[in-house]
């Protein structure tokens, strides 16, 4: 046996078994310490033993914990605590944190000033857990590099724009000794804010948090487009998905069905903004949306709406009488809850009861009952308006009627001396009384309970600096789009196109809303009564003087509102 006495550490192990000629660990020893490399790192590189062998000879020398990298969850790497130069010097990683211990990641359990000089600089104790140098290498630089990536990704972020930023909620779903401390993910965390704040400083409605295999993206819906705003690092996406869900308190280890939370983000003082989060399992990852819910936006009064003078009176008298429902209609994303809230924010009073069933509440309003329903308790739309009708109420909002028991009870209380307001998903307000009565409510109670009904769409506005006047549009062409029908003459109004500048999204800035008003007449009550199709009563409707969403939506064009392209993306069929 070659056990030659001059040689110490993990060097004489390896001469030891045989593994390693003396004259070749005596050579390795020297000519690492010249070039300022780690010992085992040196014998991997050059070839002269592979790094599996030598970290089998190590962990039975010095008794260390062998521990395969490839095990590792990226995610469970604290951040933050070793500083870069030192990882790279001593070739360690700290690889988890359990309370005041730091384990660490090492090729070379003898290197033990690496394990003081990183104790003195974290104030921490340090263990040594022996990995395989290879992998160590490996694993080091895709961890910096995905620091660097991260520091690229939040390069000119501003500080002071974060600072009244206050994440009001409780997590209650991690586990407080999992080494992960707020300090550890304190670039995940101001990521995930400053695109919360931008979001809202960008008027979005809509955050997308979306992995795919070779990449991750992040978008927003501003003006009701989606458009990409930032690309972080893919291997970010796993701890990103992890701190959305633990501020919307949701199970950051659940990742195979989909989840629902809230956050609550205090962005100054005197305002806060609600998050409507949702997570969906996909093949890369967890895609995780966020509604943004501005209580703001409730408050903006019917004016700011968008509705014409004709249509803002059908509206403002159907909310003043004492009993009767109103219908509001319309795809996903129509701002359906937004018109509801300003009529509740009207009738908002200390004289009246007013109770409202949502799944979920979006939006919460002083001096209104609201009820969160929840299908897993029996707590439905149809239980909680039997509760209501109990409580004395004089005003119910049902979120959405979604079958005949719903829709029963509503009408039922829109009888007896109660004005009710709900949602249906219907493309029109004649379509809207045709798909209650192929729910199964007989058409008496429809004519007799709907007093209004709203459809609507939400239209991007155009620029004010820097629309042009469409000068290249033929009047056959206008012809042809149904600018005949919405009586304003030709003479009298002027189309606009879309340019774009630093102002605007596109051409575009905010957006307005489009609307079909139709009141319940004793024409269109009768029709109902004899089984009117939606054709028909759209008929009635016009002969009544009610614009339908496609000449609303003409009109706004003529008021150089919108533009042409907009009204046909919204309203053509």
């Amino acid at each position: 046996m070659n056990t030659p006495t001059h040689l110490n550490g993990l060097a004489r192990r390896l001469v030891a078994d045989n593994l390693l000629d003396s004259e070749v660990a005596r050579k390795a020893l020297a000519q690492s310490a010249k070039e300022k490399t780690p010992f085992v790192q040196h014998l991997v590189v050059n070839g002269l033993l592979d790094a599996r062998t030598i970290a089998r000879a190590a962990s039975e020398e010095f008794g260390a914990p062998l521990f395969d990298l490839d095990a590792l969850s990226r995610d469970a790497i604290p951040e933050k605590l070793v500083d870069e130069k030192l990882i790279r010097k001593h070739h360690a990683l700290p690889i988890i944190k359990r309370g005041t211990r730091l384990f660490l990641a090492v090729a070379d359990p003898t290197d033990l000033h690496a394990l003081d000089e990183i104790k003195f600089n974290t104030g921490l104790n340090t263990d040594a857990v022996l990995v395989e140098a290879d992998k160590l290498a490996a694993t080091i630089e895709k961890f910096l590099t995905a620091q660097e990536n991260l520091n690229d990704a939040l390069g000119g972020l501003d500080d002071a724009d974060l600072d009244n930023l206050d994440i009001q909620t409780t997590d209650t779903n991690t586990d407080k000794d999992d080494g992960n401390s707020d300090a550890d993910e304190a670039p995940i965390v101001k990521y995930i804010n400053k695109v919360l704040l931008d979001a809202i400083k960008g008027g979005a409605s809509d955050i997308h948090f979306e992995p795919y295999e070779k990449s991750y993206r992040v978008r927003f819906r501003t003006d009701g487009v989606l458009h990409e705003v930032t690309k972080p690092p893919v291997n970010l996406a796993g701890r990103m998905a992890a701190r959305l869900k633990v501020m919307s308190q949701m199970d950051i280890s659940e990742r195979r069905i989909p989840q629902d939370g809230r956050i609550k983000l205090k962005v100054s003082k005197t305002r806060a903004i609600d998050f409507r989060v949702n997570t969906l399992p996909t093949l890369f990852g967890e895609k995780i949306v966020l509604r943004i819910l501005d209580p703001s936006s409730a408050k903006l009064g019917i004016d700011a709406l968008g509705y014409e003078d004709f249509q803002k009176k059908l509206y403002l008298d159907a909310l003043a009488q004492s009993q009767g429902m109103i219908l509001v209609t319309g795809p996903t994303g129509s701002g359906k809850t937004v018109s509801l809230y300003t009529g509740l924010n009207i009738l908002n009073t200390p004289e009246l009861n007013i109770s409202t069933a949502e799944d979920p509440v979006e939006i919460n309003l002083e001096g209104i009952n609201q009820v969160q329903m929840n299908q897993k308790v029996g707590l439905t739309f149809a239980e909680a308006l039997r509760s209501f009708l109990r409580q004395d109420p004089d005003i119910v909002m049902v979120g959405e009627i979604r079958d005949l028991e719903t829709a029963e009870i509503a009408i039922k209380a829109a009888q007896t001396g109660h004005l009710v307001l709900s949602t249906l998903h219907t493309n029109s307000a004649p379509e809207t009384l045709t798909r209650l009565m192929n729910m199964g409510v007989p058409a008496f109670n429809i004519a007799t309970s709907v007093s209004l009904i709203i459809a609507q769409r939400l239209a991007r506005r155009l620029c004010t600096v820097c629309k042009k006047p469409a000068t290249d549009i033929p009047p056959a062409i206008l012809t042809e789009e149904g600018f005949d029908d919405i009586g304003i003459p030709r003479a009298e109004f002027q189309l606009f196109h879309p340019v774009g500048c630093q102002n605007c999204n596109g051409g575009y800035k905010g957006r307005l809303g489009v609307y079909e008003v139709v009141r319940i007449t004793p024409a269109i009550a009768n029709l109902i009564m004899e089984g009117g199709n939606s054709l028909q009563i759209a008929r009635v409707a016009k002969e009544a003087g009610f614009n339908n969403l496609r000449v609303s939506a003409l009109r706004k064009v003529a008021m150089g509102l919108t533009s042409l392209e907009e009204a046909n993306r919204v309203t053509k069929d």
